[in-house]
C-alpha cells in the first residue's frame, strides 16, 4: 500500500460509481491538493514533455505536453492507485452494454494488452492555454483497447491565474439533441469522466451515451491543466 492509498480509501467509491453512472463524470474536490497541482505544473513543463500545438491538429488554441516515459512520479502513481479502484466500474459497465472485453485488475497488465495490440502511444498530457486558448470537442478512444473512464484536473487557479477556461463536456444520447454540462473545478481538484461510452438504463433497458469534453475559451491569464488517460494509443 502507497500513501496514496489513505485518502483514496476514504472516498465513497460506491457513491461515486453512482454519480458516474447518473452523470458519466464526478468531481473530487482538493484530491490533488494545491501544493501538489502547483508542483506538478512546474514539472510537467520542465520534463522535457513533447510538446504538440493544439492549432497543428485542429483541436483548439494552445500546447499539450506529453509525457511519455517521463511522467511524473506522483502522476504515476496516482493513475496506478485510481485504476485499482475504477476498474471494477469500467468492468461493470462493460457487462451491462453486453462488451466481452474485461480489465485486469492491475493497470500493468492492461498496459501489456495495450502493447500486444499496438498501442504504444502515451496519451497523458498537461495543457497550456493563454488568452483566447481552447482545446475542441473531442475523445480519446482510439485503439482495441480503450479504458471507459479518465481523469481531468486544473493545476492552476480559476479566477485568479486565469479567467474563462471551463470545462465542458456533451453527452449525445440516441434521438436526442446533445447535452452539454459544465464541470466546475479548482486548483487541486479531480474529476473522473467517461472517456468516450457509458451505459445509461432507459425504458427498455440500457443503451449506449457517446461523450466528447472541451475546454473553453480562456479569456485572460494561463490555463495549465491535466488529462491522465489509462490507455495508449496506436
Amino acid at each position: 500500500m502507497t500513501s496514496l492509498d489513505a485518502p483514496l480509501d476514504r472516498l465513497n467509491w460506491t457513491d461515486i460509481g453512482l454519480q458516474l453512472d447518473a452523470e458519466g463524470h464526478v468531481a473530487l474536490p482538493g484530491l490533488l491538493g494545491v501544493d501538489v497541482a502547483r508542483d506538478l505544473a512546474q514539472q510537467a513543463t520542465a520534463a522535457g514533455a513533447r510538446r504538440v500545438a493544439l492549432e497543428s491538429d485542429d483541436l483548439g488554441r494552445g500546447e499539450l505536453f506529453y509525457f511519455g516515459a517521463g511522467m511524473p512520479a506522483p502522476l504515476e502513481l496516482w493513475r496506478t492507485a485510481l485504476y485499482r479502484r475504477l476498474v471494477a466500474i469500467a468492468n461493470r459497465w462493460n457487462e451491462t452494454l453486453g462488451v466481452a472485453l474485461r480489465y485486469p485488475a492491475e493497470l500493468g497488465d492492461f498496459l501489456r494488452r495495450n502493447r500486444e495490440a499496438g498501442q504504444t502511444r502515451a496519451q497523458s498530457h498537461l495543457s497550456r492555454l493563454g488568452g483566447e486558448g481552447h482545446v475542441s470537442l473531442h475523445q480519446r478512444n482510439d485503439g482495441e483497447q480503450v479504458f471507459p473512464m479518465q481523469i481531468v484536473a486544473v493545476l492552476s487557479e480559476p479566477g485568479v491565474d486565469f479567467q474563462g477556461g471551463e470545462f465542458v463536456m456533451t453527452e449525445q444520447r440516441p434521438r436526442m439533441q446533445s447535452r452539454p454540462a459544465v464541470l466546475p473545478l479548482k486548483l487541486g481538484d479531480v474529476a473522473v469522466i467517461a472517456t468516450a461510452e457509458r451505459p445509461v438504463k432507459g425504458s427498455q433497458g440500457y443503451y449506449r451515451v457517446n461523450l466528447k469534453h472541451a475546454i473553453s475559451r480562456v479569456r485572460t491569464g494561463e490555463r495549465i491543466g491535466l488529462e491522465l488517460l489509462f490507455h495508449d494509443a496506436p
